[in-house]
């Protein structure tokens, strides 16, 4: 089987996420579908068949909770070697070449927790494949969407 690399912070936020699904939404879900099935004709009652697509697709993501989980190799970044090198779950400072005082931090995580926004980038996004195996001081050149980008590597972090 194929292990996922996943943060500790990813991993507690899918068992977080189970948790309120099977505590609270499939009891709600289940309240639903009984509540509907009182209003008598199934063939025609929208609540029932609402809350039955509701249902599965509750089911459907606890199922993809729990096989992710099941699939996860749970990295702590602060718990990894300090090989000065740019690996998962590093934070990553970097200098825009392209752009004067342009700087981003990114942390390197697995793919179901990246967001841009958070400056969390996926292990399989472009710039973490560039990255990966660096050290401080390098320019990596990363092929984008937008053409290439240079980035000097400023700092590498394991938090």
């Amino acid at each position: 089987m194929k292990r996922t690399p996943m943060t500790l912070r990813g991993a507690e936020a899918l068992r977080a996420e189970l948790r309120k699904l099977k505590s609270e939404s499939r009891p709600n879900v289940i309240k639903a579908i009984a509540e509907a099935r009182g209003h008598g004709d199934l063939s025609e009652n929208a609540e029932y068949h609402a809350a039955r697509e509701q249902q599965g697709f509750i089911e459907g993501r606890i199922n993809e909770i729990e096989a992710k989980l099941g699939s996860a190799e749970i990295i702590d970044p602060s718990k990894l070697p300090q090989s000065g090198k740019v690996v998962f779950g590093a934070v990553v400072e970097l200098d825009d070449q392209d752009e004067a005082n342009h700087r981003v931090v990114y942390q390197i995580v697995g793919e179901d927790e990246a967001d841009i926004r958070a400056g969390r980038i996926s292990i399989t996004s472009p710039i973490a494949r560039a990255l990966v195996g660096k050290s401080e001081g390098e320019i990596v050149d990363v092929t984008a969407p937008g053409g290439v980008r240079s980035y000097e590597i400023v700092a590498i972090r394991f938090e």
